[in-house]
């Protein structure tokens, strides 16, 4: 089977359209972020976020309560738009070129995600009657992840004359808004200030600070001329603009190009960020551009070899899923020093906060794709450990460690608490994902380095914050489930599964692991006492688990059935997402979810109910669900397969698996839905496959949902390399490398050996 491996859209330069493909056409490497923006710009009055973005590079900002109560947040962190490198201006002859204000007969976007850059072709006929081709290729280099380059190419085709770029290197450029939107922030500023900046030769280059947090970013950029004539260039400042202009003799039918070199550094990772951006640029000058187009391509076969997922029966499914795998390899962290926010790198939404969705939905697609990355991940959840535990303290707690709603550097930036601080079930996410890449991994120094002490720190905090009841229930009170509709509740039977499970296997982990130094020198740092371990055991033993006796379901929460059923069928369609038309009051007062909650819970923890149960929750919450959160339709899908509701299922997925691509909830324009990305996935590999880990090992129970034919994937398990496909009547798991392996299928223990693959009818 052929692998579509390229997006293509044409361009038709109306505003919503422009607006989209920034995003679906933006660069990214985990490291910096370039939206897709017309390099010669678009009008004043066109709808536009032409951003630039490192990975957590952010400012502080006051954010004023209204009633500034004990410890509420007052202040928050904000991405920043770093620069602006991707402007190129072109004249041919006098005459700008300007597509956008008409004159065009061709116009094409290209995503190539096997080779890694975006293109635009673009054939112009200016006013008075010449036509140029312009095709302009761009590339975030996941190799040196500092470099960004822009390929410019003009031809003539009826025509001599003279080609004039301006090529422009802007270092205050101010943040996206929109005050109607809480999605999004409400004002402008600039918050970089040029500290240096000027022209070494050729060559220019900037410094600037931010006034609070004091992030220094540094960017260089320089220029490459191709052509048989020889070109003419000038360089000029004006105010915190710097450009270089190039003109360049044309003949008819002939080609010209202009390659653009830009480099970006952080004071975050950088002791020097201006040597360090002047040092790639010269070795990434030194060599011809297609050997780093070389590398970008081999990069990417070794990604597509551990991760390339086929899809046979809906080819437009196939291409959307390839898509958003791509995606998320581009806003994979390279590194410690920053998580990977709501949009990832390709817009501003949210602010570029990081939310529990990353190690729910993120972290298990590279746990079974590229492991290294999700260790990245993890590895900044315990370098932000002592924020959290600070974050703790201030809501009141003793011990423990409480994860922020929404941070950047791992300090709370939810300003609205009742749907962000009391969101405990983040500690519950985090937990989630450790104890699965332990699981998948077998990576005993990252748990006994790192791990283990998330897992005791957030466990410590369950502790402090539950209660017994007078039936000797353990009860977690006031706190908010993944359902923002519902929020500031007793009981939310999601944050209690989560709990249990984290309290756990933090005791059985520990136990497991207490006999390795470091884990005596990590128990002596934290004062870990064997009551204490054991308290843990019982608690999670003990954990109340909300069931309804006359409806057969487990309620979101406490009081969740006493409450009145939202009419979703009178709701008009204007009116959602019900967040933007309804006060947060109104909506806590009814019946009504904004996402999966207690669905997801039976997904993640099965084991706690019978099936029975799991569906009748299923169907009630079904009823009931807006899917205003991107998170939602992915979970239910998932659910669907493990309860054998199939053509739910697939109904779902299709949902979920599509929503950038066709911008299904209408604003993919401020950034990818990064984490129902990862949903997507995980509803094909977790959800129609039935692929499980846990402590008993690997689990598989595919099926092949109506309208497919075939399906297939490889992944990684414990340092094995498998793949597994599955198609009408029959599924094959093959080792790839690795040992031997004991898996089981379904209910049956099974075992894949080197010489032939494992092959059973369905």
């Amino acid at each position: 089977m052929q692998i579509n491996a390229r997006l293509v859209r044409k361009e038709n330069y109306e505003p919503k359209e422009l607006n989209l493909h920034e995003t679906l056409f933006h660069n990214a490497n985990g490291y910096i972020g370039i939206r897709g923006t017309l390099e010669e710009g678009v009008p004043t009055d066109y709808p536009t976020m032409r951003g630039q973005y490192i990975a957590g590079a952010y400012e502080i900002i006051p954010m004023k309560q209204a009633e500034s109560l004990c410890n509420l947040v007052e202040k928050k962190q904000t991405m920043i738009n770093v620069c602006d490198t991707q402007t190129i201006r072109l004249s041919v002859n006098g005459e700008e070129f300007l597509p956008i204000k008409g004159g065009v007969s061709e116009a094409n976007r290209i995503l190539d995600m096997a080779e890694g850059y975006t293109e635009r072709t673009t054939v112009w006929t200016s006013s008075s009657g010449r036509v140029i081709r312009v095709r302009i290729r761009r590339m975030a280099h996941f190799t040196v992840k500092e470099l960004f380059t822009i390929e410019y190419e003009v031809e003539a085709l009826n025509f001599n004359g003279e080609a004039v770029f301006d090529s422009s290197h802007v270092s205050e450029v101010a943040n996206y808004s929109d005050p109607d939107d809480p999605r999004l922030a409400d004002e402008s500023p600039c918050y970089l200030k040029t500290v240096e900046q000027g022209f070494s030769e050729s060559r220019s280059f900037s410094v600037a600070k931010t006034e609070k947090s004091g992030v220094c970013v540094a960017v260089a950029t320089d220029h490459v001329v191709l052509s048989d004539s020889r070109s003419d260039s000038m360089i000029r400042e004006e105010g915190t603009t710097l450009i270089t202009r190039l003109r360049i003799p044309i003949k008819q039918n002939e080609k010209i190009t202009l390659i653009k070199y830009a480099a970006f550094a952080d004071s975050i990772r950088e002791t020097d960020p201006k040597a360090r951006v002047m040092q790639v640029l010269s070795d990434a000058m030194s060599r011809p551009l297609a050997d780093l187009y070389g590398e970008q391509k081999n990069y990417l076969a070794q990604f597509l070899a551990h991760s390339c997922m086929q899809i046979e029966g809906d080819a437009e499914l196939d291409d959307a899923v390839r898509f958003n795998m791509y995606q998320l390899l581009c806003a994979a962290p390279h590194d410690a020093h920053s998580g990977i926010a709501a949009k990832g790198l390709s817009g501003e939404g949210y602010e570029g906060h990081f939310f529990w969705d990353t190690e729910m939905y993120v972290v298990p697609f590279f746990i079974l794709t590229d492991p290294s990355l999700a260790r990245n991940i993890l590895s900044f959840r315990y370098a932000t450990l002592p924020a959290a535990r600070e974050n703790a303290a201030l809501l009141g707690h003793k011990k423990g460690a409480l994860y922020p709603w929404r941070t950047i550097t791992g300090v709370e930036c939810s300003g609205y608490f009742p749907s962000g601080s009391a969101a405990y079930h983040i500690n519950g996410a985090i937990a989630y994902a450790v104890i699965q890449y332990y699981l998948s991994t077998d990576d005993t120094a990252f748990m006994t380095r790192m791990g283990l002490e998330i897992l005791l720190e957030t466990a410590r905090l369950w502790m402090d914050t539950g209660v017994y009841d007078r039936q000797g229930r353990f009860c977690i009170q006031e706190v908010t489930g993944p359902d923002e509709y519902t929020c500031m509740v007793n009981n939310n039977y999601y944050t209690n599964a989560s709990a249990a499970y984290n309290l756990r296997f933090a005791s059985k982990l520990y136990e497991r692991l207490k006999g390795d130094e470091a884990v005596k020198q990590l128990a002596a740092k934290l004062q870990i006492t064997d009551k204490e371990i054991a308290d843990m055991q019982k608690a999670a033993d003990a954990m109340y688990l909300p069931y309804d006796e006359e409806y057969g379901i487990n309620p979101q929460d406490d009081s969740f059935l006493e409450k009145p059923v939202w009419d979703l069928a009178a709701t008009p369609k204007d009116d959602y997402p019900l967040l933007l038309h309804y006060h947060p009051l109104h909506l806590y007062r009814y019946q009504v979810c904004k996402q999966a909650d207690t669905v997801l819970a039976h997904f993640l923890f099965p084991d706690l109910q019978s099936v029975q149960t799991m569906e009748k929750s299923f169907r009630y919450y079904e009823k009931i669900t807006t899917h205003d959160s991107s998170l939602s339709t992915c979970v239910f899908s998932m659910t669907a397969s493990m309860l054998g509701l199939k053509e739910e299922a697939l109904a779902y997925f299709g949902d979920s698996a599509k929503l950038d691509l066709l911008n299904r909830h209408e604003n993919t324009k401020d950034g990818v839905h990064t984490a129902n990305m990862g949903g997507c996935y995980m509803a094909i590999v977790n959800g129609f496959a039935g692929l499980r880990v846990t402590e008993d090992g690997l689990s598989i129970n595919p099926y092949v949902p109506e309208g497919l034919s075939r399906y297939s994937f490889p992944f990684a398990y414990r340092g094995r390399s498998l793949k597994l496909t599955v198609e009408q009547g029959r599924a094959t798991l093959e080792l790839i490398s690795g040992e031997p392996l004991r898996f089981h299928f379904r209910d049956r223990k099974e075992e894949l050996g080197k010489e032939e693959p494992w092959t059973q009818k369905l």
